[in-house]
């Protein structure tokens, strides 16, 4: 147990010091697997099981396929497509920036690539209208967060491949908390634009929806696709991926023709490397997992949280766990693969619904995300706005509490996430 504390206690000094993430963790990983007096041959025996996940292959396949339709030209699309929906409305902007978060989510389902993509064009147009740069950047970063809730996910990806929940579930059981998530933060917009007099951005016209859709259309049928033949057993999640990358090439290449060779070499590149370095990350984790369990951790997890919460409530202990969640992913990034398999042999042993806890954990990925002292989402879109990280975070302040409020209420009803997967089941 002491070389176990001092593994997790290592890895979380070496992140506080920004140290990279694959290096805290294989560091953290040998450090375990010394002091625990493990033959050292079962370090990569340990590490390719963790690997051995079917649905890992789909992971470098959507994330392909996210990074062809952020190439293609679909930013633009969805932004006009946005305005037009909902540019009428005091603190239009804002909104748009919004909604587009929430169209964009549902093609590439990273909140970093959704600031990359939506940021570079809404950012300089709030700034622009009037906007001040610090809540232009704020609601940029926190919308952003909507991407990972919206299937596809590459979070629920990862969750998928840990806990073995079905894929396809998961993808349903974040559709309506990403859709609630949205528009909980157009609630928040339209309040701060009422107090702080923003203007709508564009006239309402019927004609200029249509003509936006009708641009739009081809990039919601990559969502639609995905889903539904998950849903209807028509792809596996692997050939979902696949086909999402022969579709978003066809729209980037042929139908658009934005995407050039050189572009597409780029983002082949870009695409290898990040997934790359997330597979490393995920077979590190499962070995960090599996010596921790060893060494009797997740025992050691559950007395703890029985001492911590009052009596026999299921909701305090799930509170419990996600608060854990939110702390490591203030400095874990990314978080799931990195925690999960410390935690899940105690929601198992608490008998939880791993669907349920797959939206909470996403939810936690969002929070950690825009939560020193990593708060990567603050720092993309304060760099792109050109202001002082600090003041994105000050002025991200209500978009926070507005997240943390929804956590608590996905927590209190877990039907929010489990009722369309259980319809979809039926």
């Amino acid at each position: 147990m002491i070389g176990a504390t001092f593994s997790i206690v290592l890895l979380c000094v070496l992140l506080i010091l920004r140290v990279p993430m694959l290096v805290a963790i294989a560091t953290a990983v040998v450090v375990n697997f010394h002091l625990s007096g493990a033959w050292a041959l079962t370090l990569p025996q340990t590490m390719m099981s963790g690997m051995n996940r079917f649905v890992l292959v789909a992971l470098p396949l959507f994330v392909l396929a996210g990074g062809l339709m952020n190439a293609g030209g679909i930013s633009a699309r969805l932004f006009e497509f946005a305005r037009a929906m909902v540019g009428w409305m005091r603190g239009g902007l804002a909104h748009v920036n919004v909604m587009t978060s929430m169209f964009f989510g549902g093609m590439i389902g990273s909140s970093t690539a959704d600031l990359a993509g939506t940021g570079s064009i809404v950012i300089p147009a709030m700034k622009k209208n009037g906007y001040p740069g610090d809540f232009a950047a704020a609601v940029t970063a926190s919308s952003a967060g909507i991407g990972p809730m919206i299937p596809p996910s590459s979070p629920m990806i990862l969750y998928s491949a840990v806990t073995g929940t079905s894929l396809g579930a998961l993808f349903l059981a974040g559709l309506i908390p990403g859709i609630l998530l949205g528009l909980s933060q157009m609630i928040i917009v339209a309040l701060l634009a009422r107090r702080r007099g923003w203007n709508p951005y564009a006239a309402f016209a019927v004609a200029e929806m249509i003509r936006a859709g009708r641009r739009a259309l081809l990039s919601f049928g990559l969502p639609v696709i995905i889903v539904g033949g998950l849903v209807a057993g028509v792809f596996t999640p692997t050939e979902a991926g696949a086909f999402a990358v022969i579709y978003a090439l066809f729209l980037a290449m042929i139908v658009y023709r934005r995407l050039s060779l050189r572009e597409l070499y780029r983002v082949l590149v870009n695409a290898v490397q990040l997934t790359g370095e997330l597979l490393v990350i995920v077979s590190l984790s499962f070995a960090l997992g599996a010596g921790l369990t060893n060494a009797h951790v997740p025992e050691a997890l559950v007395v703890i949280i029985d001492f911590v919460t009052i009596g026999d409530s299921e909701y305090l202990r799930i509170l419990a766990m996600v608060i854990l969640a939110i702390i490591a992913g203030m400095v874990l990034d990314p978080l799931i693969p990195v925690l999960l398999p410390i935690i899940l042999p105690t929601l198992l042993a608490y008998n939880i619904d791993l669907i349920h806890f797959g939206v909470l954990m996403v939810i936690a990925v969002v929070i950690g995300q825009v939560t020193p002292p990593m708060a990567i989402a603050l720092f993309i879109s304060g760099r792109i706005a050109e202001v002082d990280q600090m003041e994105v975070l000050r002025a991200n302040t209500p978009f926070l509490i507005g997240i943390v409020l929804f956590l608590l209420i996905a927590i209190a009803l877990p039907e929010v996430a489990t009722w369309l997967p259980s319809v979809m089941r039926d």
